[in-house]
This record gives C-alpha cells, structure tokens and sequence, in this order.
C-alpha cells in the first residue's frame, strides 16, 4: 500500500529510458506518457484507448511506445481529450487528428484556444528559479514545443458531461487556469484527471507539492473552482505536471487552499 500524502513514480512495465522515462503504467488500463515534468495519460477499456492532454509534440513517439507496451497501436485510439487549450497540452493532437482521424475533445470555453483563435491572454509564471525553468524550456526544445501546431477541428463538450469514450470520464469544469480547464473524474480508474487545475510540481521552480499551476490566467479564480472538488474521492490524482498524488482528493485540495492565491507555483510549506 502506498502511504497517504506522498508522490509516487508511476509503475514501470519494462526497463525505463532514463532520457525519456517511458514506459509507465499507474495501474490497470491506466498509463502515463511522458516523464512526469509534462504527462498525458491513456485510458484503456476493452482493448480502445482515450488519450487525455497532448503534452508537446515530441512526445507523439513516446506515446507510441507506451501503447506498444500495453500492446496496442495508435489505431486502438478512440478520442483525445483535452483538459485545457495551452501549448502544453495539444502537442501532439493535431497530429493525430490529420493521420488517424482521431476526434479531438475539449471545453467549449477552450476551443478557440486549442485552434490558435485565442492566445489565451496573460498569464503569470509565479516564483521563478531560473536554472528549474531552463529545465522546462530545454524539455521544450527537446520535443519540439516552441513549433505545436495548433488543431484544426475540435468538438466540444459541457460541464457535467459523461463522455462516449473509453473510460467514460465525467466532467468537471475548474476555469481559473484557463477560462475552459477541465478536470476529468474516472470512477472505473479510481481516478481524477486534474489537468492544470493542481499541479504537483512547478515548471517555474521545481517545488513539489499540491499548488495551483504556474501560468495560470487568474489563480483567485483557480482557488475557488477547487470547491468543486469537494467530495470527490479518488486513489490517484493525475496532474499535467508532477507527480501522481495518492494522499486523497481532499487533501490535495486542502493543501492548495492553505496557500491561497499567492501560492500559485509555490505549494504550502
């Protein structure tokens, strides 16, 4: 059993490529691609496949890869689902969407960022350590970040949808981060998708700890749409960035709030 309140690494199907920390699976049907700085996560039912976030667009490879550990093909991919429209997060989704005919999900207040419509205003980074930073930009050079295509067509999707997909995620909209964030809660997984709505590690800093997400268009925001969290219980929490919290739902929330606003990037001491 994993001890409350503590990050674990996800569980490893087979020797790990140290450069790019593949492949990894969390626990049965439910796999993360990327090394955790930057994370997508797949959801198999039945032998079909959701991919939830694009993280950038040379982790398509790595993606790749972890299918093929599970034993499956990009061909097995029903849906690619969007948890908000930052670069970070579409990567690899027009890619996707151009070869496999893959549908590309998101919330609807999101969609015009995910097509380059909106380049979703200002945003703050928080506290910053330059060298934690660098590590962040230099993933992003590496997998090919500062050239994500944007997705050409998205369908679009309301709070409090149960989705048609693999794994039958239901949504749960948190703006705060972006106008359109989404958490998705996946019962069948004993799992809550958080996106960029909590974060367990900055890439501005590389603390470590449940925070609101550096960048985050208005962190106030953020906070308060955490109530709608309340209740909620699940054995993993999955962030865009961190690694996978298993202390409770609760709990992560309860860290986040004791930071306030201000703590955007920077997780309670």
């Amino acid at each position: 059993m994993v001890p409350s309140g503590v990050f674990v690494s996800a569980v490893r199907t087979r020797p790990v490529d140290a450069a790019q920390n593949r492949p990894m699976k969390i626990a049965d049907g439910l796999h993360r691609v990327g090394p955790g700085m930057v994370s997508c996560y797949l959801l198999e039912e039945a032998g079909a496949v959701t991919i939830v976030d694009a993280g950038m667009p040379g982790m398509f490879t790595d993606l790749v890869a972890e299918l093929s550990a599970m034993g499956r093909t990009v061909a097995d991919v029903r849906a690619l689902i969007l948890t908000h429209g930052h670069s970070d997060h579409i990567g690899f989704a027009e890619r996707i969407r151009r070869e496999q005919a893959v549908p590309i999900l998101i919330h609807e207040l999101d969609a015009a960022m995910a097509r380059g419509e909106d380049k979703g205003g200002q945003r703050r980074a928080g506290p910053i350590r330059p060298l934690a930073l660098l590590r962040f930009l230099w993933l992003g050079v590496r997998k090919g970040a500062f050239r994500t295509p944007t997705v050409g067509v998205v369908s679009t999707f309301g709070d409090g949808a149960t989705l048609d997909v693999p794994g039958s995620p239901r949504v749960i909209l948190v703006p705060g981060h972006s106008p359109g964030s989404a958490v998705l809660h996946v019962p069948g997984k004993d799992a809550l998708l958080v996106g960029d709505a909590i974060a367990t590690e900055s890439v501005a800093n590389g603390s470590s700890g449940p925070m609101i997400a550096p960048f985050s268009a208005d962190p106030a925001q953020a906070l308060a749409s955490l109530d709608r969290l309340d209740g909620i219980e699940a054995r993993w929490v999955l962030p865009g960035h961190g690694q996978p919290w298993t202390g409770g739902v609760a709990e992560a929330v309860r860290r986040v709030r004791a930071a306030g606003p201000e703590g955007m990037g920077k997780p309670a001491g």
